[in-house]
């Protein structure tokens, strides 16, 4: 099992919620209507200006191409020139962009550096993200303890990435001691919102009878879900299920499977 790695999940509407009416607000209605060029026309002299929110919130336009050609490079200026000025939100993005080597040379001590500068002050993704550096070794020192703290400070905060890598803790006694029920318990809040790896794992579980009572339906149904979002290891894994099964049984599960809804 692998960790769950996350694209750069903040937007710029979240950045500049709490910035002062006027061409902020303006470009805020703008991007939220998919109206991007204005978005960007409103952002940009503010930006210019030193805005730190209005700075995030270009860094976040080019990181995705919205509203100019995506680059990586501009994205990373204008997230370090907001970063600079103690944009929670840039800081982290910032250190996804070092981890990933994306418009700057990657550099995983860098990343690491801006990722606890903004999970000190609170902050849920950066705080996953420096659970998986301390997890994979990666500008620090392996630390799995460490690496636990992390991730459920952000878990405890409803980041279903970290709920998922938290149970895979429990599941591998990394850092906590193995714990099939917890690390169930886990993969289900994250499975429960579509986290396919947690949704695989969780199925692993309950055909092994780890942590929760032997159920081959249920087992079947978790597989079906995270092969559906192209796990291959859930789809082997259903298979297994299968020749373990009745036919009846079989169907109950794939009912089971498409009349399942995320958790909200």
């Amino acid at each position: 099992m692998r960790l769950a790695w996350p694209p750069i999940l903040t937007v710029a509407i979240l950045a500049m919620s709490g910035a002062a009416a006027g061409p902020l607000e303006d470009a805020m209605a703008a991007f939220q209507r998919g109206d991007y060029a204005t978005a960007y026309a409103l952002t940009r002299p503010l930006a210019d200006q030193g805005n730190a929110a209005a700075q995030f919130g270009l860094g976040d336009m080019f990181e995705r191409g919205r509203g100019v050609a995506q680059n990586y490079a501009e994205a990373a200026r204008w997230f370090r020139l907001a970063a600079d000025q103690g944009n929670i939100l840039a800081q982290s993005n910032l250190g996804l962009l070092y981890a990933a080597g994306r418009g700057v040379p990657q550099d995983y001590a860098e990343a690491v550096e801006w990722f606890r500068l903004a999970a000190n002050q609170g902050n849920v993704a950066a705080q996953s993200n420096l659970g998986i550096m301390y997890h994979d070794g990666k500008g620090v020192a392996q630390d799995y303890a460490e690496a636990v703290k992390w991730f459920r400070l952000a878990a405890d905060q409803g980041n279903i990435l970290a709920q998922s890598n938290l149970g895979i803790m429990y599941d591998r006694g990394q850092g906590v001691t193995q714990n099939y029920a917890e690390a169930a318990r886990w993969y289900r809040l994250a499975g429960g919102q579509g986290i396919a790896v947690a949704q695989s794992s969780l199925g692993i579980l309950y055909a092994n009878g780890q942590g929760v009572p032997q159920n081959y339906i249920l087992a079947h149904m978790w597989f079906d879900l995270a092969a559906a979002q192209g796990d291959a290891a859930a789809l082997t894994n259903r298979e297994y299920a299968a020749g373990m099964m009745t036919h009846d049984q079989i169907a109950e599960a794939q009912r089971l499977a498409q009349e399942w809804k995320p958790m909200r």
